[in-house]
This record gives C-alpha cells, sequence and structure tokens, in this order.
C-alpha cells in the first residue's frame, strides 16, 4: 500500500463540478492499494499516518501528529501510484489491486481513520477528480507499507 500525504490548511474534493468532501487543517491523503496488500498494510498505514509527527509544536518543531491535533483528514483514491514506470515510456499498471479490492480497503481505510476519531471526509472512488489544497509548508511525505511482498 503506498500513500503521499500532504500537510494542509485546507482540502477538497470535487467531482463533475460537485464538491464531495472539504477539511481544514489536517492531511490529505493520495491512496494507492497493490494486489499484495493486506488488512494488515492497511491498519499500519493509517496508525503511521495519524500518529506520524508532522504537525510544529508551540517551538515550531515537527512534534504534533495528526491525532494531537485533533486534525482532518480526506482521502483520495490514487491507483495511479501503484504504477511502474521504469521500462518504457508507457507506466505499468500490473500491480495495482483490481477495482473491487481496492475500493473495498480504500472504503476500510476511511472507516479506520473515523474510529480513532478523526473527522474523516474522501473523494469517489474511481471517478474522475479535482483537488483542491492548500499545502502547508510545504509538508509532503511518501508512505510505503514495511511488509514483504
Amino acid at each position: 500500500m503506498r500513500a503521499v500525504i500532504q500537510r494542509v490548511t485546507q482540502a477538497s474534493v470535487s467531482v463533475g463540478g460537485e464538491v464531495v468532501g472539504v477539511i481544514g487543517a489536517g492531511v490529505l491523503v493520495f491512496l494507492g492499494v497493490q494486489k499484495s496488500d493486506t488488512e494488515r498494510d492497511l491498519f499500519w498505514l493509517v496508525d503511521k499516518i495519524s500518529e506520524l509527527r508532522m504537525f510544529r509544536d508551540e517551538n515550531g518543531k515537527m512534534n504534533r501528529s495528526l491525532s494531537d491535533i485533533s486534525g482532518q483528514v480526506l482521502v483520495i483514491s490514487q491507483f495511479t501510484l501503484c504504477a511502474d514506470c521504469r521500462k518504457g515510456r508507457r507506466p505499468g499498471f500490473d500491480q495495482a489491486a483490481d477495482p473491487v479490492a481496492a475500493e473495498a480497503f480504500y472504503e476500510q481505510a476511511i472507516q479506520r481513520f473515523r474510529e480513532r476519531g478523526l473527522r474523516t471526509e474522501c473523494g469517489r472512488f474511481g471517478a474522475i477528480m479535482q483537488v483542491d489544497l492548500r499545502n502547508d509548508g510545504p509538508v509532503t511525505f511518501v508512505i510505503e507499507s514495511p511488509f514483504p511482498r
């Protein structure tokens, strides 16, 4: 499982001109699900994002987590994170999970963030989406589940 996390002061996602998710201060999470991913990967990733110290404390140091600041989460499905771009000019998507499995993991990630008490919004799985954000910092992390494939 791969995720790109951006610390934001605000973010929103629209589908067909309709805003379907809006957050204030927190993180925008682009989530890519791979064929080999399991619930263990999902739980680890959500917990890591929730507890990663990426927000400033009173001294300006990144010592606070999303949970510490009661931050908000916007989760966007993005299968292109699973692309293999090492060969040729066309990305390969052989490692991306099939849409049914990927959507189930996506929905489960949203639910797990909510179970952790974080206000969580989301895009629409499989839709063409427009994402607007105000990156805070900028602070951006790429996180991949550490479990063997």
